[in-house]
């Protein structure tokens, strides 16, 4: 397992949502390695090779279903954290007769989703993500914040400045988002666009354009444009 990291298996039988779960779970601080599964038996293959904190189960699935599932985790000798995620409220009863930590409702939120994590956390004893990896940001009055990188979501260019676009806040430095982004490469930032460098830790979504670029999503529905070189590669990235 990462150290200090949450590392999570998602198991959906239906793409789409398999494939929007482990996105934003990928954006939330502190989750590690993000792994998929498309039934229970594809589930059970890739938990005997490797542990997991915790699996996000899909409760309706062809052949063995989220609980059923479930069961035969509750036998491991080390279980991981059991989330449900479903479409349906029916089957929240039998999923806490199991021990789950959670029960969320599709479509998952954001809000949700880091409850929940937070839930599996605490139940494996993992601390929090560490706050001490800190960027100092001038202030418009002159002064320095320590802002948690973490937070950062995007640089974008302005003329000889970059926007550092946060979660809450905007900050304005002097310098070229190139040279941001090979610093802080080994932080998760990799330049999409000759003017945007993103956070692929807090990335949502890939989301292609008609003329062969793309544009990357963040929580709250702000949105970067991606260069069409650099689209194939950066699905890479996020899938990886």
């Amino acid at each position: 397992m990462s150290e200090g990291a949450l590392d999570v298996l998602v198991v959906d039988d239906e793409a789409p949502a398999l494939a929007d779960l482990s996105r934003l779970l990928r954006s939330l601080p502190g989750t590690g390695d993000v792994c998929t599964a498309a039934s229970g038996a594809e589930a059970l293959r890739t938990l005997a090779e490797r542990a997991f904190d915790a699996v996000f189960l899909d409760v309706r699935m062809p052949g063995i279903d989220g609980l059923e599932l479930a069961r035969v985790l509750r036998r491991f000798e080390e279980p991981p954290g059991v989330v449900f995620v479903s479409a349906y409220e029916t089957g929240a009863v039998g999923a806490f007769e199991l021990k789950a930590l959670d029960y969320l409702m599709k479509p998952v939120s954001s809000k949700r989703l880091a409850e929940a994590v937070d839930r599996v956390r605490e139940a494996r004893g993992v601390a929090a993500p560490s706050s001490g990896d800190v960027v100092p940001l001038p202030t418009l009055r002159g002064g320095t914040r320590l802002v948690p990188r973490e937070s950062i979501l995007f640089l974008q260019a302005d003329g000889d400045y970059v926007r550092v676009i946060c979660d809450e806040e905007r900050f304005l430095v002097r310098g070229r988002v190139s040279d941001l982004a090979r610093r802080w490469r080994a932080h998760g930032f990799v330049q999409v666009h000759r003017g945007y460098v993103a956070n692929l830790r807090r990335a949502v979504e890939v989301r292609p354009r008609d003329n062969g670029t793309a544009v990357l999503t963040f929580p709250n529905g702000r949105e970067i444009p991606v260069a069409r070189r650099k689209v194939a590669e950066l699905r890479r990235e996020l899938v990886a």
